[in-house]
């Protein structure tokens, strides 16, 4: 069985992992907030568990059965968060720390009875795809809002990087999934933009808020 550490380990490899699915030790030292010793340590764990491919001064890289592994605590989280908001009545910005401790559950059983009471979602409630059983996730190819042009007409599809404070902040801002935006202005200078949906017109978004809203046309 793995550890509740090793999970939180492999979750993070995988989030990490660039289109090569490597990740440095120093990269993930820092994400996890732990001294590198500490990281390489763990490593040579996973490496004996067949989860990862350890080799000093490299750059680290999940196997296949990492990949897996650390994919199932994701679907285990996601479902959790879309629980919580569609089941129990949580907000968005509400439901990160709860799905994080839940998502050390070992039971098959107990997400898959979630899953079915949920309608078997493909994506949580901030727009992430959900993995499968069998570890595999539905991609959809998004764009940045930050990549659109003025006259463009959007729908919010996703947020990344949500944060509790940024989820709170696009609530203040009445901005949901499935939010059409019309972009009317593009400032060239901060890359800020002046968006209409809704009630609201004349919104003005700023270009790191941009950047974390994903939109599909």
């Amino acid at each position: 069985m793995v550890s509740l550490t090793e999970e939180n380990y492999l979750k993070a490899l995988l989030s990490l992992s660039n289109e090569k699915g490597e990740v440095s030790v120093n990269e993930l030292s820092k994400h996890l907030n732990i001294k590198m010793p500490t990281a390489n340590s763990m490593m040579k764990k996973l490496a004996e568990k067949k989860f990862v491919i350890y080799v000093s001064y490299k750059p680290l890289k999940l196997t296949e059965k990492g990949k897996k592994e650390a994919a199932l605590i994701i679907r285990k989280h996601r479902l959790t968060e879309m629980f919580l908001v569609e089941k129990m009545g949580f907000g968005w910005e509400e439901v990160h720390a709860i799905a994080e401790q839940i998502e050390h559950i070992h039971s098959v059983e107990f997400f898959g009875k979630m899953d079915e009471l949920l309608g078997f979602p493909k994506f949580d409630p901030h727009g992430s795809p959900i993995p499968d059983i069998n570890g595999k996730m539905e991609w959809l190819s998004y764009q940045s809002l930050s990549n659109c042009q003025a006259g463009d007409s959007v729908k919010l599809a996703a947020v990344v990087h949500s944060s509790d404070d940024f989820l709170k902040f696009l609530n203040t801002r009445e901005l949901k999934l499935g939010t059409i935006l019309k972009i009317k202005s593009v400032e060239p200078f901060d890359k800020s933009m002046t968006v209409s949906y809704g009630k609201r017109n004349d919104e003005v978004l700023s270009g790191l808020v941009c950047e974390k809203l994903l939109v599909s046309k």
